[in-house]
């Protein structure tokens, strides 16, 4: 029997199933094709990624159909969580290393830290990221990547300022490194910061601010600058994964029931001891506030006399006032408030007369499981992180004091277009509140003049008030930073009449 070679087989097979061996052979070529076409474009787009990175007009006629190609659809943007590309870094030679010790509360830290960016920049130092109060009157132990995305917050301001996370060893004290510790003046412009605190490095290398609240002035500064305050405190300074998701999870939670109103009740016993407001307290209580006002030595002002504040509008509301405020601009039972603060002082018995009137009442602690706030708690300025991130987010904001918090919500809902946030003249409303009590003024009356008190007084986009002198009368830049958001929209002087259309 004739063995056949191992080609004269195939030959034979060939030749038995022409077709079949056809449509092999033309699989391979289409396979090999298939697989060549994809080798190329992926080396294609690695090419055109790494032109760009390397010179970003090099191929700019050329990546414009390729991107095309390769950008996610819209649909998908979010979903894929890519990174966001980095700006490359400054390029400037650093005269030196800034150290900050912020202090004060969350809102005042935050101030702080957009101002340090600021002076760093100017200087062109080295910024330490920021050391957090913690001997404050809440004595929080938070550090700053407790409650900031420290990583965001270098990576986003690397193109403005370098930003490290602590000193280099050899600026130690193990080392015997000692850094020049100093407060800067207050409300302080580009002049004095260039002529008085810049050759202070050349001399000591590490300056250590120990004080760092309003310690930039409110106007009189480059519109450079003043961007860059805005850039660090709506883009630099984010919070931390945790706080951002339970923030938007309580705004998630309020806005699937209906629109809701913010009330920042910062009717708390540190204000109230601070301030020196004892309306409506017991004797008992306005003692206690007395004792705990001179436990604190930098509360300087000690002898205060509560009415005369009160008549003066250096007084937050009271929960019995914010009720009578309420309804007369207008908020019925059904309105959904959510408290923005911490303990009320006097508790649940001076929150009874706002809750009788509004029972749709919450707090984050009504909203939310316990074992999610476990985390945050003991830790006040992550608390007020939460009530910050709701505030921002709500229909409508209503402070009863203008402090730190009011201010810089104030300033990022002007930010966010202008949102509405109704900002209550105090002195006026003590006038008016007085005289409805005393029987003097009726309802109807007391509520169309409480409206009327406040027309201009919602967030219409107006100019900062300037007081040559008198820079902690001027309005706050953080909670109007006018070079920011005035481009394009008319703002007028808060005695003009605004066209602006306010987000409901």
């Amino acid at each position: 029997m004739e063995v056949r070679s191992e080609n004269n087989i195939q030959q034979v097979r060939s030749d038995k199933f022409p077709s079949q061996a056809l449509h092999r052979t033309r699989l391979r070529v289409w396979f090999f094709r298939v697989c060549s076409s994809i080798l190329l474009w992926t080396c294609l787009v690695h090419i055109v990624a790494v032109a760009e990175l390397w010179h970003p007009r090099l191929l700019t006629g050329f990546t414009g159909g390729v991107s095309r190609i390769t950008r996610p659809l819209p649909d998908f943007q979010h979903s894929l969580h890519a990174p966001p590309l980095l700006a490359p870094p400054g390029n400037y030679t650093s005269n030196g290393f800034l150290k900050v010790s912020c202090n004060g509360g969350l809102n005042q830290m935050r101030a702080a830290i957009c101002d340090m960016v600021t002076v760093a920049r100017l200087l062109n130092l080295t910024l330490v990221v920021p050391e957090l109060d913690k001997k404050s009157f809440w004595a929080d132990p938070s550090d700053f990547e407790d409650i900031f995305d420290v990583r965001h917050f270098i990576d986003s301001l690397r193109d403005e300022v370098r930003i490290i996370r602590r000193l280099p060893k050899r600026f130690s004290r193990k080392y015997g490194f000692e850094s020049f510790e100093m407060p800067p003046v207050s409300w302080s412009n580009e002049k004095y910061y260039l002529e008085q605190i810049l050759p202070l490095f050349s001399k000591h290398k590490v300056v250590h601010f120990n004080r760092t609240d309003a310690r930039l002035a409110n106007n009189g500064i480059p519109l450079d600058l003043q961007k860059l305050r805005c850039r660090v405190n709506f883009q630099g300074l984010k919070f931390n994964p945790q706080i951002e998701t339970l923030g938007h999870k309580l705004v998630h939670i309020l806005q699937e029931k209906e629109p809701f109103v913010a009330l920042h009740l910062r009717y708390e016993m540190d204000m109230l001891a601070f301030s020196g407001c004892t309306h409506g307290c017991t004797v008992e209580e306005a003692e206690e506030l007395k004792r705990l006002r001179y436990a604190y030595p930098w509360w300087r002002e000690k002898e205060i006399v509560s009415e005369e504040r009160r008549q003066q509008g250096l007084c937050p509301l009271t929960p019995e006032e914010t009720t009578l405020i309420l309804q007369a601009l207008g908020f019925d039972k059904e309105t959904q408030i959510y408290i923005a603060s911490g303990e009320i002082y006097g508790s649940e018995r001076r929150l009874a007369p706002l809750r009788a009137a509004f029972p749709r009442i919450v707090k984050k602690e009504t909203l939310l499981d316990p074992s999610e706030l476990q985390q945050f708690q003991n830790h006040s300025s992550q608390m007020a992180a939460l009530d910050f991130m709701v505030s921002v987010a709500s229909n409508t904001f209503i402070p009863t004091y203008d402090g730190n918090m009011a201010k810089v919500v104030e300033g990022h809902r002007r930010y966010h277009g202008f949102k509405k946030s109704i900002l209550p003249d105090r002195k006026k409303l003590v006038e008016l509140l007085d005289l409805h009590q005393n029987g003097t003024l009726p309802w109807n009356d007391f509520a169309l003049t409480v409206r009327q008190a406040h027309e201009k007084r919602m967030g219409q986009p107006f100019r900062r008030r300037v007081i040559p002198d008198k820079p902690k009368e001027e309005d706050y830049f953080y909670a109007n930073p006018q070079e920011c958001l005035c481009e394009g929209t008319k703002c007028e002087a808060p005695g003009e009449s605004s066209n602006a259309t306010m987000t409901e």
